[in-house]
C-alpha cells in the first residue's frame, strides 16, 4: 500500500485554531498585500496624474477613458504573463515570447497581405505557427535536456532574426479591414473588445492550474521533478505542454497587437517579456517553481500596468518626457524585489539550519 494510502494512528490531535486565524492568514496572503499596493498605487496616480486627451482637454488618471486605455495597453503583456505562470511553476523559463509576438505578428501581416488569405484564416495558421514556435523550445528543452534558460535566449534571439530577415527590417504591413481592427480599438458590451478575449483566456488558465488535475501538477513538478516522476506524473509532456501552450498565446497576442495598433511590424513585442516575467514573480510565484497563482499573476499585472500608465500622467515625469525611461527603471526596480522576495526566505531558512546544527 502507498504512503497516501495508508491511516495513520497515533498521531496527535490538531491543535484549535485560534479565533481570527483565518482572517489573519487571507490579510498577509501575497495577493491580499499586492492588492492592497495596487489601490494605494492607484490612488496616487488618481490624486497626482494628469494627461491630456485627444481634444487637447486636460483630464485626470482616474476617468474612465484612461483606464479603458490601461486595459487596451496591457492586454498583450497580460497574455504572456498568463502564458508565463505555468512554465515558472514547473521552475522553468521562457525568454522567447516577447521575440515570438514579433514574428506571429509579422507572419500575420505577410499571409493575409502578401498571401492574399482572409484574416480568419491568416489567424488560424498564426496560432499554428505561435503553437509550433513552443514546440520547438519544449522539444530542445524535454528531448534534448538542454536548460530553458539557455534554449529560450536562444529561441529569444532567433525569433526576432527571422522577424526582421522577413521584413528586411523595414517593411510594416497595415491597411488591415476595420472588421478586424474592432477587435483592438473598439468597445463590445461596454468594455475594449479585447478585454473580453483576456478574460476567457485568463479563466481558462485559472480553471487549468487550479482546478485539474493536469494543472496541479505544474507545481509538483516545480517542487521536486524527481519526486513527481517517482509519483509517476508524465513530467516531460507537461512541461512542453506548458511551452507549447505559451506559443499559442504569444500568437494571440501578436493578433491582438496588431489589431490594437493597426500594423505589423518586426520589432512588436520588445520587452515584453521583460513585463511579462516581473507581473508574475510580484504576483507570488516563486522563480525557482513549485508556489504560485494565477489570480497573482492578474494582479502583477494590473500592478504593472497602473503603473506605467500612471507615470505618464505625472507632472514631473511629462516635463523630463521620461516616462518610458521610468517605466524601464521601476519595472527592473520591482523585479529585482520580487526576486529577492522569493529568495529571501530560502536564505533565512538556510541560517536558521546552520544555527541550530552550530
Amino acid at each position: 500500500m502507498s504512503i497516501a494510502g495508508k491511516k495513520l494512528t497515533g498521531s496527535a490531535p490538531a491543535e484549535p485554531r485560534p479565533s481570527g486565524s483565518w482572517a489573519l492568514q487571507l490579510l498577509f496572503r501575497h495577493e491580499t498585500l499586492l492588492l492592497l499596493v495596487l489601490v494605494v498605487e492607484w490612488l496616487l496616480f488618481y490624486h497626482y496624474g494628469t494627461t491630456t486627451n485627444r481634444r487637447g482637454l486636460v483630464v485626470g488618471f482616474g476617468t474612465l477613458d484612461r483606464q479603458f486605455d490601461i486595459l487596451r495597453h496591457s492586454c498583450e503583456i497580460g497574455l504572456l504573463a498568463l502564458a508565463l505562470t505555468p512554465i515558472i511553476l514547473t521552475a522553468g523559463i521562457d525568454l522567447s515570447v516577447g521575440s515570438l509576438l514579433g514574428l506571429c505578428a509579422i507572419l500575420f501581416g505577410k499571409l493575409w497581405h502578401d498571401g492574399g488569405l482572409s484574416i480568419a484564416t491568416a489567424a488560424s495558421l498564426t496560432l499554428v505557427i505561435g503553437a509550433g514556435a513552443g514546440g520547438l523550445n519544449a522539444t530542445l528543452i524535454t528531448a534534448l535536456r538542454l536548460p530553458p534558460l539557455i534554449v529560450t535566449l536562444g529561441t529569444y534571439s532567433l525569433f526576432r532574426g527571422l522577424a526582421e530577415a522577413i521584413t528586411h527590417g523595414a517593411v510594416t504591413y497595415t491597411d488591415f479591414p476595420d472588421s478586424f481592427l474592432f477587435l483592438g480599438q473598439e468597445r463590445w458590451l461596454g468594455l475594449p473588445t479585447q478585454a473580453w478575449l483576456f478574460l476567457l483566456v485568463a479563466v481558462a488558465m485559472w480553471l487549468l492550474v487550479h482546478r485539474t488535475v493536469f494543472g496541479r501538477s505544474f507545481r509538483a513538478i516545480g517542487f521536486s521533478p524527481e519526486g513527481a516522476r517517482y509519483a509517476g506524473l508524465p513530467v516531460e509532456r507537461r512541461v512542453a505542454l506548458g511551452y507549447v501552450l505559451a506559443g499559442l498565446i504569444a500568437a494571440l497576442a501578436a493578433i491582438i497587437y496588431t489589431a490594437r495598433l493597426g500594423q505589423a511590424k518586426a520589432d512588436a513585442g520588445t520587452g515584453y517579456e521583460l513585463f511579462a516575467i516581473t507581473a508574475v514573480v510580484l504576483g507570488g510565484t516563486s522563480i525557482f517553481g513549485g508556489t504560485g497563482s494565477i489570480t497573482g499573476t492578474l494582479l502583477g499585472v494590473a500592478a504593472i500596468a497602473v503603473l506605467r500608465s500612471g507615470l505618464a500622467t505625472l507632472p514631473v515625469v511629462l516635463r523630463l518626457n521620461a516616462a518610458e525611461e521610468m517605466s524601464g527603471l521601476l519595472t527592473g526596480a520591482l523585479l529585482i524585489v520580487a526576486l529577492a522576495g522569493s529568495v529571501l526566505p530560502k536564505i533565512l531558512s538556510s541560517l536558521g539550519a546552520r544555527r541550530q546544527a552550530g
